[in-house]
């Protein structure tokens, strides 16, 4: 891959990341995953509690890409068609006309997706794999980048409907934002005491621009041994004991993209152990399921990869020229 290929990304990744630290304090870490998934077009599920940032950083990222923006707010009552769109019978020209819903846009917000249904949560399935809607025997082609954030709180379960495994799988990562420190918090009432600040936010790159970094990433370097270890890692998952569901051959492909990346984000054409390291939790975590009684005793998904990482030897990191 050629070096100003490279830069290019690097340098892009840090004008975005620039942009939505104007908003979001303190968060450096999780910005660059969330970049993370944009360049590979995958999508994220924002998991924490109430009121830290999850609309607010999805919003920042929207407005930082100038890419076409819908926001779906999920609720027990949002319909299918609240998402794909429906039929509208013209009587001007006496015929039925599709009104696309909000689904059919480059960045879609999914905000507490847990609180819709099923069903409706299933209505995002074929659009988030294959990146199409299929309604009426039609099938129509979502916009490119595609890109879903979804969020959605752990702890109040009252009126949720949890994510059935299907759905979680085509999550690229989940992602925990966390509380901001004593001195965040003081930056972030100077911020927000007067006006909104994401209000005046403008974009810093275009969608054709995301595309042509998304297409430069692909060509980021992965050794045969770093591949290898992808797999040790993935299998690894679903030997584990007491383990019902490990991680699939998607969840495979999207360690090693991740991994792609992160790797040109952090201004390097080859992968390192380390990025795979680092990105295994967030890609390997929520695509792990537990034996019931195993997880009530406290044994989650970030237990399992944990464990993982550390029985799985990684291989000796090798110069790039060696490489080639």
């Amino acid at each position: 891959m050629a070096e100003f290929e490279i830069k290019r990304v690097a340098e892009a990744a840090g004008i975005i990341r620039s942009n939505i630290e104007r908003i979001i304090v303190g968060k450096s870490a999780v910005i660059e995953l969330v970049l993370v998934a944009v360049l590979c077009e995958g999508h994220v599920l924002l998991e924490d509690v109430p009121g830290i940032g999850k609309t607010m950083l999805a919003r920042a990222v929207a407005r930082s890409l100038k890419c076409q923006f819908n926001r779906i707010q999920c609720t027990p009552d949002l319909l299918p068609s609240d998402i794909t769109g429906t039929y509208v019978f013209n009587q001007k020209n006496s015929d039925f006309e599709f009104r696309p819903g909000p689904v059919f846009a480059q960045i879609v917000l999914a905000d507490e997706i847990n609180r819709a249904t099923p069903r409706s949560q299933s209505s995002l399935l074929e659009a988030m794999e294959e990146r199409q809607v299929t309604l009426e025997g039609q099938t129509r082609l979502l916009p490119r980048p595609f890109l879903v954030l979804a969020t959605q709180n752990p702890i109040e379960l009252e009126g949720t409907f949890p994510l059935p495994e299907a759905q979680l799988d085509r999550f690229l990562m989940k992602i925990k934002i966390g509380y901001t420190s004593e001195s965040e918090d003081e930056i972030i009432l100077d911020r927000y005491i007067d006006h909104n600040p994401i209000e005046d936010l403008n974009p810093v790159i275009s969608a054709e621009d995301v595309i042509q970094l998304q297409k430069a990433c692909r060509k980021v370097r992965i050794s045969p041994d770093v591949r290898q270890y992808i797999i040790r890692l993935v299998r690894a998952t679903r030997a584990q004991p007491h383990v019902e569901l490990g991680a699939s051959p998607r969840a495979m492909i999207g360690l090693s993209r991740t991994s792609q990346s992160l790797a040109a984000i952090r201004g390097r054409d080859f992968v390192i152990p380390d990025d795979v390291k680092y990105l295994a939790p967030f890609v390997l975590s929520h695509r792990i399921i537990p034996e019931a009684t195993v997880s009530l005793k406290g044994r989650s998904g970030e237990m399992i990869v944990r464990e993982v990482l550390e029985s799985v030897a990684a291989p000796v990191e090798i110069e790039p020229d060696m490489m080639k």
